[in-house]
């Protein structure tokens, strides 16, 4: 899997590359391109450009949960389909993968943070799979479904309101998901924002692999300003994992960078970066 940063927070000296506050990451599998998240605007689809990669040919688009930092940037996509198509270019019809919650409207001081575009809006553009249960996309390469919460690990608390029929409720953010690339060397873990918490979501990756060995994690994990109990308890539990390489980005702070040193070797992470695990 050749995995490239498409939009992060961080960007890289001398790589002439827009950055933004939101996350997209671009996957090549044998398989076909896979996109998790799409940013917050237009960076997504500009990045892609200037390295050289084709996002009208996306396999398969899967969304890590609903908030404005991973889904704005799908209007941007979904024009981009458009006019190839209009051109009468070949143009795939994309797959999107997403928890059934991923798309429901949520607030933030009132604001809204929830995706631009509803479910229907999106079925008229990419084949819509909405699920709370794990799902392969591939030999290798797993959608884990709706994570749960173990009351004897971290989990980050509420972020605002989503709404239910019942009305606006506290957003616990159940659709925070990730993927999972089973490696030669052991599991590979793509996330969006770790809402469900970054250990929670390791040991869903290894129930629902059957994998305890773990390669690495990239993504972003939650720890803008953790308070400091919680980020030694995430720090102690990913060590206690085996881990071999963190990729922290995206929503990780500097100082949890540091922190989460202890736990493994910490890389860096900017747009335009590209790893490769086998």
């Amino acid at each position: 899997m050749e995995l490239t940063v498409l939009a992060d927070n961080n960007t890289l000296t001398d790589r002439y590359l827009l950055g933004e506050p939101g996350l997209a990451l671009h996957l090549r599998l044998p398989e076909g391109d896979f996109l998790l998240d799409c940013g917050y605007s237009d960076v997504t689809r500009v990045n892609a450009t200037r390295l050289g990669l084709d996002l009208t040919q996306l396999h398969t688009i899967v969304l890590s949960h609903g908030h404005l930092d991973h889904t704005w940037g799908l209007p941007y996509l979904l024009a981009l389909f458009a006019e190839h198509a209009t051109e009468g270019r070949p143009l795939p019809r994309p797959r999107l993968v997403a928890h059934p919650e991923a798309l429901t409207p949520r607030f933030f001081e009132g604001q809204p943070i929830g995706s631009l575009l509803s479910q229907d809006i999106l079925a008229d553009h990419c084949d819509l799979t909405l699920t709370r249960e794990p799902l392969a996309l591939t030999d290798r390469l797993v959608f884990l479904g709706e994570i749960p919460r173990r009351p004897d690990l971290v989990t980050p608390g509420p972020v605002g309101e989503r709404r239910t029929p019942d009305g606006l409720v506290p957003d616990t953010l159940p659709d925070d998901t990730a993927l999972v690339y089973r490696g030669t060397d052991g599991l590979v873990i793509l996330t969006g924002c770790s809402h469900a918490g970054i250990a929670n979501i390791v040991e869903r990756a290894r129930d629902v692999t059957g994998e305890d060995r773990l390669t690495a994690i990239i993504g972003g994990l939650h720890l803008l300003g953790p308070a400091p109990e919680g980020l030694d308890a995430t720090v102690d539990a990913l060590a206690g994992t085996g881990v071999t390489a963190l990729y922290p980005c995206h929503c990780t702070s500097l100082a949890a960078k540091i922190a989460l040193n202890r736990a493994a070797p910490v890389f860096e992470v900017g747009t335009g970066s590209r790893f490769v695990w086998d």
